[in-house]
């Protein structure tokens, strides 16, 4: 496993120790950097052992700063698994943020709907997940660690509340995460709404898993910008929707 240790001790020179909420931004998500007080931005690219990812939509970079009140490490694009990288640099992001104090995270992505009540332009706060991706990104790590309520109630349901305050069309549901970097056929789209799932994404459930491990409260939420299984849905559509 990757040693995360040189990056964290990078940052807190940068940054310092705090009780950060961390935010890891999706496709076509990063816009909300916007507004960040305060900001002081650092390229992926010279943060030790970070990995850039390539895909459309995420400008990979760190912002730190203020939002609310609240100090935030904003990550404004991921490395995706897809794209060949592995689990350790998936989910580097979690552990540099748990290692400058973080105390919560949030893990935004942009998904299919899998039920048609559940629309684009619409939000899912994550309830739970299926992590489908066939590789857990804490194999080798000694111990178990238990996933009931991997994504904190309260603060799913602060979201909600909040979401339903400025009018925005939300529900919350189960995230299915697949390994990509192939859309699903119409028989598994099928599939993974009988075992139960809402939403369909690329993303999330390795940091989900990485963040409980390491004791931190997550929040879950899902852009949903197309259905699952519909012809002429690619990324250019996802990333229009998203933004």
């Amino acid at each position: 496993m990757f040693d995360p240790d040189a990056a964290v001790e990078f940052l807190i020179k940068r940054f310092g120790r705090n009780r950060w909420t961390a935010i890891v931004l999706g496709s076509g998500l990063s816009a909300a950097v916007g507004g960040i007080g305060d900001p002081v931005a650092l390229p992926y690219a010279d943060i030790p052992g970070m990995v850039c990812g390539g895909v459309e939509g995420h400008p990979q970079r760190l912002v730190a700063g203020v939002l609310a009140g609240v100090p935030v490490l904003c990550f404004c694009g991921r490395a995706h698994y897809y794209e060949g990288h592995s689990m350790d640099a998936v989910t580097l992001p979690v552990r540099l943020a748990a290692g400058l104090g973080a105390t919560r995270i949030i893990l935004t992505n942009s998904s299919g709907s899998l039920r048609v009540e559940i629309k684009p332009g619409s939000f899912l706060v994550i309830r739970d997940h299926l992590h489908l991706m066939g590789e857990n990104p804490l194999r080798g790590v000694v111990g178990f660690t238990p996933m009931t309520g991997a994504y904190d109630a309260d603060l799913r349901n602060l979201a909600l509340v909040r979401a339903k305050e400025l009018g925005m069309e939300v529900t919350d549901g189960v995230y299915i995460g697949v390994s990509g970097p192939s859309y699903e056929t119409a028989a598994e789209a099928e599939a993974y709404r009988r075992l139960g799932g809402d939403v369909i994404g690329m993303s999330t459930t390795p940091e989900a898993i990485v963040a409980r491990s390491l004791g931190l409260k997550v929040l879950g939420l899902s852009a949903v910008t197309n259905y699952a299984a519909r012809e002429g849905e690619d990324h250019d559509t996802v990333l229009a929707r998203a933004e």
